[in-house]
């Protein structure tokens, strides 16, 4: 019987039917003001305004515009020639908002190009967007490519055509470049890419595809006059290296299926596990989904299988796929043991904390993940809260638990096993007592930076898990704000921040705030570098409107080029002149060990791959130098943390005065200020106090009295710090009669949170600023950071000079170069070499005794 529908029926079908097909179809537009929700999202997703979306029910990507200076990051690529428009910059699931591709490339393709356009919308079945270099802009030779997507790839076809319209014949690379990843290889001939994080579940994987009558190219080609050549290959996006690469293989000819469940014994999915195949002697991984699964496609061959979780392996065996045949993989093994952790203040709150594990009794200490992560990274474990739980290989560990330089810290053995609930609970107690000042560090980077990988995430779960509450956002070339990140991670109580950027090129980079980012706009309307760092001084001062509390300084500086010898001919000529007033502050110790205390401008360094000396000069020394012939911008002390171990956050930070001791209410504007008056203290560790008499602190000036002034000197240390040496420098000397170490003067050092506590009378004969510098020469930061690169770092502070007025006609500086002339450019290691020689063989200056008190005044811990 043949049935009949009614109009209304039929319509209604027909419009459900429209509408199917209308999803189902794939996409190509721009990206305007109105449909900018539209951008995937991921922690590589770099879409803007004027930017393309390819997309169909499997997959969405971005194809950038040709806009100026259109670059995924800082770092895609450098260079004026290092712009990428017409290239594909995201690439996920659809709706996953994953993308964790920073840029794919097709034959390398950079530099400026004619157009961008949309060259097929998908109502035809395919969505194309092409990508368009004329034969006058490029040499001579016409260059397309067309980011091709129909209804169920996961992926696109990316066909490249180059046309030889010059007289001669060309040759080039035609091999395609993606970045970043760490952890890719090839399995045959398909390159594949694991997410920078596995925790992340992405893959990626391209080849060449014959099709159409076009072949694999060679790795260079030659074009002659009149000759066109056209290539392809696909590239896929999944859960897993392991499904990219089977979705690559699938539009290269038949393929099987495999499909796998894994639980424990109590038939819960285990999520964690990873998957290894080995495929053409290389090994690539499929993780399963929050159900213990995962369904992928794989060449038809024999693969040999192991399955993995936290260091726990069974035996390996062998699976075998047949064209358009599942082969089920069935799995049960134990969950991974797991160590649960109760981290309390002395007021019981939860908070942020990092925590170390040492294998012990044998067991080897666990690799819990990439160095750019916080919820394991090699050894460590950072947590944005007290209560957590580590997934750890089967054996005994010594755990150490920490929360910054302030707090004590917390060891304890534990034994991790399948059956054990281990857990460590405990309190770290606030120690030092900081009230009226802050913590700082002006200077990190996340993935939006271009050269790290770390999840932005995870650098904020860093600062706060080491206790830094004011941290400025300062990603390379990129207006950007942390802000969203620390409240959505619960952390807007431990840690405060203020939008602005590291301004960075092939010379001096700027760090500055604050800014106000501009969303989906090119590096967010960051301005542009410049050779010269005056220009780039007076552009950041100026950008957006001037703002006087706008704080600019010079990370890692190159000291005698910014401000000695300029053209580097090797002869003084002052530097950048007028570039002292036009900054605030330099940072004169960025992730080292201090050589505030060295009696040279300079060492000599081996490199340990090349065995080549190289003179290294010393910034601290320098700086010194420069104070006493007049520079007056301040020492800054940072991280410039790019990961969360190694070059993580903690070895380095400042502390400022502060009228709450809250973050969440820390003014920027009142912390800018006193950064620009100097008045704060660097350390790697102590907390250390300075102020004259009269109450001057660091970057004050102040009379001197009787021919001299009284400096109050504190310093505290946690429980797993400590210092031997306090050295009071007098324009920049290191006077022996204000050298107090434990050997020489045990009664003026405690053993307890205080460890020195003191007045000292400084004898003065002209106008003169005034460092102290405490430090541990014996001691390390091993305890806090185990092994990390900052363990290697002694504990050591010291204050930004104070300035003293001898004769009552204001300061003058006394020019002295601290018994070296300035450095500059050119020298010779075996000229210094033999000058550092000369220095060392000098007799040291005779020691007269200083007056010293003890005060008598108690702090409580801050609360």
């Amino acid at each position: 019987m043949q049935t009949l529908l009614r109009p209304a029926l039929f319509s209604l079908a027909l419009s459900i039917a429209t509408c199917f097909q209308l999803a189902a179809a794939p996409e190509a537009f721009e990206i305007g003001p109105d449909n900018k929700d539209q951008l995937p999202r991921g922690k590589e997703a770099d879409g803007i305004i004027g930017d393309f979306v390819l997309r169909n029910r499997r997959v969405e990507a971005v194809i950038s515009a040709n806009v100026p200076l259109r670059r995924a990051n800082m770092s895609t690529f450098y260079g004026t020639n290092g712009v990428t428009p017409g290239c594909l910059y995201d690439l996920t699931l659809r709706g996953a908002n994953n993308d964790q591709i920073v840029v794919f490339t097709p034959s390398g393709q950079q530099g400026f190009v004619s157009y961008v356009r949309v060259a097929k919308d998908g109502r035809d079945g395919e969505a194309v967007i092409e990508t368009v270099i004329s034969a006058a802009m490029n040499n001579g030779v016409y260059k397309r490519h067309e980011y091709r997507l129909r209804d169920d790839w996961q992926g696109l076809l990316i066909v490249t055509t180059m046309r030889n319209d010059g007289k001669t014949a060309r040759k080039g690379t035609v091999e395609d470049r993606w970045t970043k990843f760490a952890t890719n290889g090839v399995a045959g001939d398909i390159t594949w890419a694991d997410a920078e994080d596995p925790a992340d579940k992405c893959g990626y994987a391209y080849a060449w595809i014959e099709r159409d009558g076009m072949k694999a190219p060679p790795k260079e080609i030659e074009i002659k006059p009149g000759e066109q050549i056209s290539f392809a290959r696909f590239l896929a996006v999944g859960t897993s290296p392991a499904e990219a690469l089977g979705v690559v293989a699938a539009q290269r000819g038949a393929v099987g299926y495999v499909s796998a469940k894994i639980t424990n014994p109590q038939r819960e999915p285990l999520p964690t596990v990873r998957v290894w195949f080995s495929i053409s002697g290389k090994n690539i991984v499929a993780y399963p989904d929050a159900l213990g699964k995962f369904k992928i496609q794989l060449p038809p061959d024999s693969y040999e299988v192991e399955v993995e979780d936290f260091g726990a392996k069974l035996p390996k065996f062998i699976r075998t796929v047949k064209v358009g045949e599942e082969e089920k993989i069935s799995v049960t093994m134990f969950s991974a043991p797991a160590i649960f952790f109760d981290i309390r203040d002395e007021l019981g709150k939860s908070i942020p904390c990092k925590v170390q594990f040492k294998g012990i009794d044998g067991t080897p200490s666990p690799q819990l993940g990439p160095q750019n992560r916080a919820h394991g990274c090699v050894d460590q474990y950072h947590s944005e809260r007290g209560d957590f739980r580590v997934n750890v290989p089967e054996g005994e560990y010594e755990v150490v638990v920490t929360h910054g330089i302030e707090f004590s810290h917390l060891k304890q053995r534990v034994r991790a096993g399948r059956h054990i609930g281990a857990s460590v609970k405990g309190t770290l107690i606030r120690l030092v007592d900081t009230r009226g000042w802050v913590s700082a560090d002006y200077h990190n980077h996340s993935t939006p930076s271009g050269d790290n990988t770390c999840g932005t995430d995870d650098r904020i779960i860093n600062l706060a898990a080491e206790h830094i509450e004011f941290a400025p956002t300062t990603e390379h070339n990129r207006l950007y704000d942390w802000r969203p990140h620390i409240e959505r991670l619960g952390l807007a109580r431990e840690i405060q921040t203020v939008s602005g950027m590291e301004l960075t090129g092939g010379g001096a980079h700027f760090n500055s705030f604050p800014f106000t980012p501009e969303p989906f706009t090119q590096d967010n309307g960051a301005p542009v570098w410049s050779k010269d760092p005056r220009i780039t001084a007076v552009t950041l001062r100026n950008h957006q409107g001037e703002n006087p509390d706008r704080w600019i300084q010079i990370n890692h500086p190159d000291m005698v080029e910014n401000f000695i010898d300029r053209d580097g001919d090797g002869r003084e000529d002052g530097g950048f002149l007028g570039l002292p007033s036009l900054i605030d502050g330099v940072e004169t110790q960025n992730y080292s060990t201090a050589q505030i205390l060295s009696k040279a401008p300079f060492t000599i360094t081996r490199d340990i791959r090349t065995g080549k000396e190289s003179v290294n000069y010393l910034r601290e020394f320098i700086w010194l130098q420069l104070l006493n012939r007049g520079h007056r911008y301040w020492g800054m002390a940072v991280c410039d943390a790019h990961t969360v171990y190694g070059n993580g956050v903690g070895g380095w930070r400042m502390y400022m005065p502060s009228s709450t001791d809250e973050p969440a209410l820390i003014d920027w504007k009142e912390n800018s200020r006193n950064a620009r008056a100097g008045r704060s203290i660097l350390t790697s560790g102590p907390f250390l106090e300075v102020k004259t008499e009269d109450g001057t602190l660091a970057g004050g000036q102040t009379r001197a009295i009787g021919g001299g002034v009284k400096l109050r000197v504190k310093v505290q240390c946690t429980d797993w710090l400590d210092i031997d040496r306090v050295q009071v420098l007098v324009n920049g000397r290191q006077r022996a009669d204000l050298n107090f170490t434990r050997a020489s003067h045990p009664e003026f050092f405690q053993n307890g949170v205080v460890k020195f506590d003191r007045e000292i009378t400084v004898p003065l004969s002209q106008d003169s600023h005034l460092i102290v510098v405490a430090i541990g020469e014996n001691s390390d930061l091993s305890i806090g950071y185990g092994t990390s690169g900052q363990a290697k770092i002694k504990p050591c502070a010291y204050n930004n000079p104070i300035f003293v007025d001898v004769d009552g006609g204001g300061f003058t500086p006394n020019g002295d170069t601290l018994g070296w002339p300035l450095p500059v450019k050119k020298l010779n290691v075996d000229e210094v070499k033999k000058q550092l020689a000369n220095a060392d063989a000098k007799p040291a200056a005779p020691a007269s005794a200083p007056e010293i008190k003890k005060s008598t005044k108690a702090g409580k811990a801050k609360k």
